[in-house]
């Protein structure tokens, strides 16, 4: 038998998906469950694996190439004896099915992620493991189900095969073989200017984060938002960062504390319009906005930002904005927020107005903290930091009410109750 390899479906907003690399070559035995190639959605690279065993025949879209999803990008022979007829089936067929075709199944997909009781993650109760982690395993006759895993979400990753076989990370341990792509690759903080220079003149194609951010505008466009305003005063808030920052801690983290904190109080701020209703989270997961160095922007999320201790939110922001510039986000660390954050103080902007976010019902725009002349109670001058927060929300959910409120609890814990944050 000849199965199909489609174009998964990776998020609910995809409709076509550009191929990383390629993780098997034409010939290679393919087991089922086995990652077989990387996939760019809109967001992030992820691993794809077959629902078949079999060999991989024939692949019909290279790495670098896109298609829409439900195309099929390759083909299993489920024998050595099948991989001829899959190739003459692969060049006499039809072209690849145009983005409007409707999507076939899928045999090829990427599966939710849940934690085993060791600590190594599952997919429908199957372990998951790095294409390299599986590999070594394999060589060094390690059994990947004794393991617990390190790497996402408990996935298991080479150094974990490698420390149980009692090997350091640094060494060989399998003779050199064709370069295989990983996962994703890893890249370093995004610099402070474009990576490359853009000639004038030229006109440079979107990338696919970049779609999919002018996707995501046009929808905010059709809802009818408006803007509020308010100044804080910063200085007990900057007074408390300068004690904790040595520990880890980022101002990015403690304002999505301070606004996670609040909106226990204003759970009508956390909440979006979908279905003619008014739909109230469960939990309070602060989304904040990301540039990406190659175009374009995401927004990790810090989710139940207000349970968090803002030690253990400052690592999980750290780590999920790293992950975000390498493109290894989970789609639910991308997709689940509640509210936004949108911070170009540290850019130095003293106020401007955020576009809202498909899916919520609010979105803040942070604004510098400066050192601003003010009247004091007594009616004598004085020089204060200054930040402005402008609010975005979706007046189908969100009045104007509701929204000064939330901002003037907002600044009163800012102003008059930061130790709060490091409860």
């Amino acid at each position: 038998m000849i199965n199909e390899v489609f174009m998964p479906a990776l998020s609910s907003t995809m409709t076509e998906g550009k191929i990383v690399s390629w993780v098997k070559a034409p010939g290679d035995k393919v087991e089922k469950g086995e990652t077989v190639v990387v996939v760019e959605s809109d967001k992030a690279d992820m691993d794809v694996e077959s629902f078949y065993e079999g060999y991989l025949a024939v692949i019909t879209v290279p790495a670098g190439e896109m298609a829409p999803v439900g195309a099929a990008i390759a083909l299993i022979a489920e024998t050595e004896a099948e991989i001829e007829a899959a190739q003459q089936k692969a060049t006499t067929a039809a072209p690849s099915p145009s983005p409007a075709a409707p999507p076939q199944p899928q045999p090829v997909a990427a599966t939710p992620v849940a934690a085993t009781s060791n600590g190594a993650s599952t997919q429908n109760g199957r372990l998951v493991a790095s294409p390299r982690a599986r590999k070594l395993a394999k060589d060094l006759k390690i059994d990947l189900t004794t393991l617990r895993g390190s790497g996402l979400h408990g996935r298991i990753v080479a150094e974990d095969v490698e420390a149980a076989a009692g090997k350091p990370a640094s060494a060989p341990t399998i003779a050199p073989v064709a370069p295989v792509s990983p996962t994703v690759t890893a890249r370093p903080p995004a610099p402070a200017t474009p990576p490359a220079p853009v000639t004038p003149g030229q006109q440079v194609p979107l990338t696919t984060l970049q779609n999919a951010v002018v996707k995501n505008m046009l929808v905010s466009l059709e809802v009818p938002t408006f803007h509020v305003g308010y100044t804080i005063t910063t200085d007990n808030l900057d007074k408390l960062y300068k004690q904790i920052k040595t520990k880890g801690v980022t101002m990015t983290a403690l304002l999505a504390k301070a606004v996670a904190m609040t909106l226990q109080k204003h759970p009508l701020v956390n909440a979006s319009f979908a279905n003619q209703s008014i739909n109230y989270p469960a939990s309070i997961n602060v989304a904040v906005a990301v540039a990406m160095d190659d175009g374009g922007l995401i927004t990790p999320v810090l989710q139940n930002a207000d349970k968090l201790d803002i030690y253990s939110l400052s690592r999980s922001w750290k780590d999920l904005v790293d992950r975000a510039r390498a493109k290894q986000l989970q789609p639910d660390e991308y997709s689940t927020g509640t509210i936004a954050i949108s911070n170009l103080g540290m850019f130095g902007v003293d106020r401007f107005d955020a576009i809202l976010p498909p899916g919520m019902g609010s979105i803040l725009a942070i604004g510098a903290s400066r050192p601003t002349v003010v009247a004091t109670e007594d009616g004598l001058l004085g020089v204060k930091r200054q930040m402005q927060v402008n609010i975005t929300c979706d007046h189908r959910v969100i009045y104007g009410a509701h929204a000064a409120a939330f901002l003037k609890d907002l600044a009163a814990l800012i102003e008059t109750n930061p130790q709060s944050l490091t409860l």
